[in-house]
């Protein structure tokens, strides 16, 4: 089956949008999402409905869980906490219910599917070999994938226990079909990998591969609704920097 991965849409509704057109190109069959639909961007209800419509697996984000009540916002750095405090405000009925009815993992599928992390699913950013390997030796999978960090990565472990990851460009490909993974397909709609392109990655569990892309979208119109809003203008800001 080939199947779209993504996390961290983050509210934005045109990176969202962007991305699901390009899956679309590459007749993915199923859409996975790893959590955080709402958090920093300015349209949480059309990220969700959007979700909805689209999405055949979601999981829920930490950004997700303080919107909904189960995280105290005061676990937030500022800039996160001012955007949760306005989702709160903002958001609608329907949206908020959906959040409710998502977990921050899964394992009712051929991979492990974990927001952050298989050791700590809402909070944990693997972003080093040594995390990675400590959440392999916890995965029933073989093969986990995980958001939260907004950064595109890859980590492996061979047949011979030697490990290694790295960051993973758009166009990076990867033949999954030995050892042990921990793939993390990058923020669709807030990148911190300098790269301001929406991430996502396209999974191949027949021919066990794995494509990282990235798509153009409107930042612009993005920046312009945060800014609308009346939430942080850091938040735009970063849009353009991918960080």
């Amino acid at each position: 089956m080939r199947i779209a991965l993504l996390s961290d849409v983050h509210g934005n509704l045109p990176a969202f949008q962007a991305v699901l057109a390009d899956v679309d190109e590459t007749g993915a069959e199923q859409v996975w999402c790893l959590g955080d639909l709402v958090g920093y961007g300015a349209d949480p209800d059309g990220c969700v409905e959007l979700a909805r419509a689209r999405c055949d697996v979601c999981l829920a984000g930490n950004h997700d869980l303080v919107v909904t009540g189960e995280i105290d916002v005061t676990d937030f750095s500022f800039h996160a906490a001012a955007a949760a405090l306005w989702t709160r405000e903002h958001i609608g009925a329907a949206a908020l219910e959906y959040l409710r009815s998502l977990k921050p993992q899964s394992s009712d599928h051929p991979i492990g599917l974990y927001h952050a992390s298989p050791r700590d699913p809402v909070w944990e950013y693997v972003l080093s070999t040594w995390q990675a390997e400590e959440c392999m030796d916890l995965m029933e999978p073989r093969l986990g994938a995980i958001g939260h960090s907004h950064v595109a990565l890859w980590f492996c472990r061979d047949t011979e226990g030697e490990a290694e990851g790295a960051p993973a460009e758009g166009g990076l490909e990867r033949d999954l079909s030995e050892g042990e993974w921990l793939l993390n397909p990058g923020a669709v709609g807030q990148p911190r990998d300098l790269d301001p392109r929406a991430a996502w990655l396209l999974l191949d569990t027949e021919a066990w591969s794995a494509q990282w892309r990235r798509v153009e979208y409107p930042i612009d119109e993005a920046a312009a609704a945060i800014e609308k809003a009346g939430l942080p203008k850091v938040l735009a800001e970063r849009l353009y920097s991918g960080k």
